[in-house]
C-alpha cells in the first residue's frame, strides 16, 4: 500500500511510515573489496557496526518485524553518508533485506535521495541481497532484482553458497556479482571437496558474465588457491579490517 509523506508530499511504503522511529543507534564501518589483477579498490562493502564500533550483534539483535523496513532505510542512508564523508574512489556495496522490501520503486526512493544529497554517483552503488535469509515470496525477489539492475544499480548475492537457494539463484535471476560464503573459503587450500565445488562455481559464472568474489579470505594460502582457479575479486581479514572512521590500510600480495 502506497501513502504520501506530509513532509516531502512524496509517495513512500506504508510499512515505513507506520513503523517506529528506532530506539537504538550504529553506524557503519566500510571493508574493501580488492582486485588483485588490477591491484585496484573494486568497491567498498559497508557494515553494521554499533556506536562505538563495537559488534554488530547487539544491534541486529534489535532489529524485529516492527522496525525492519526503518533498519533497511537507515542502513542504506548512513552507508552513502559515510562513503561521501571518507571520500570513497570506488562503489559502495550496501547489504539489503529482501523481506523489508515491499514496493521496490518507493523503497528505493530513500536510497536515491541519500545519493542525491550526497553527491554520491548512483552508478558506484551495490546492493547485496543476502541469500542466507529466507525470501517469502520468490517472484517479489525477482521484482526487486529487475527493478534495481533497470535503474542501473548493480546487483550481488552476498553468502553464495550458504543459505536457501544455491545455483537455483543463478538460474532464475540476473545478478552481476556473487560473493562466495567465508564457509566454503576456510581452509580451501587443504580441501579438496571444496577446491572442487568453488572450481565449478567460478567456472559457471565465468560463463554467465558474473563477478566472482572471495569474501573472508584470512591468509595467503587460502588466497592462492582462490587465485589459482581465476578469482580476482578479494575481501577478508588478509586484505584489510573493517574500519569506522577512515579507510583502512589494505595489504595486496605481490
Amino acid at each position: 500500500m502506497e501513502a504520501t509523506s506530509r513532509l516531502s508530499g512524496q509517495p513512500v511504503c506504508r510499512q515505513c511510515m507506520d513503523s517506529p522511529a528506532l530506539d537504538f543507534d550504529f553506524q557503519m564501518a566500510m571493508q574493501p573489496i580488492v582486485n588483485v589483477a588490477t591491484r585496484q579498490i573494486f568497491a567498498h562493502e559497508a557494515l553494521v557496526r554499533g556506536p562505538s564500533g563495537d559488534s554488530a550483534a547487539p544491534v541486529l539483535a534489535k532489529v524485529h518485524d516492527g522496525n525492519l523496513y526503518r533498519f533497511d532505510q537507515a542502513c542504506r542512508t548512513r552507508a552513502i553518508e559515510t562513503a561521501s564523508r571518507l571520500e570513497i574512489p570506488a562503489a559502495i556495496s550496501i547489504n539489503i533485506m529482501p523481506n523489508a522490501v515491499y514496493k521496490p520503486e518507493l523503497c528505493l526512493r530513500t536510497t536515491l535521495q541519500a545519493a542525491q544529497r550526497c553527491q554520491f554517483p548512483l552508478e558506484r552503488i551495490i546492493f547485496e541481497i543476502n541469500e542466507a535469509e529466507r525470501v517469502q515470496d520468490m517472484s517479489h525477489l525477482r521484482d526487486i532484482v529487475e527493478h534495481y539492475r533497470e535503474r542501473g544499480f548493480k546487483v550481488a548475492i552476498d553468502d553464495f553458497g550458504a543459505g536457501y537457494a544455491g545455483l537455483n539463484f543463478l538460474a532464475e535471476f540476473d545478478t552481476d556479482i556473487i560473493k562466495l560464503d567465508m564457509a566454503l573459503i576456510r581452509h580451501i587450500d587443504r580441501d579438496p571437496k571444496r577446491q572442487i565445488i568453488v572450481r565449478g562455481i567460478t567456472d559457471i559464472c565465468r560463463e554467465l558474465d558474473v563477478d566472482v568474489v572471495a569474501e573472508g579470505v584470512e591468509d595467503v594460502d587460502e588466497f592462492r588457491a582462490l587465485a589459482d582457479f581465476g578469482v580476482e575479486l578479494f575481501q577478508g581479514y588478509f586484505f584489510a579490517r573493517p574500519q569506522t572512521d577512515s579507510l583502512p590500510e589494505i595489504h595486496l600480495p605481490a
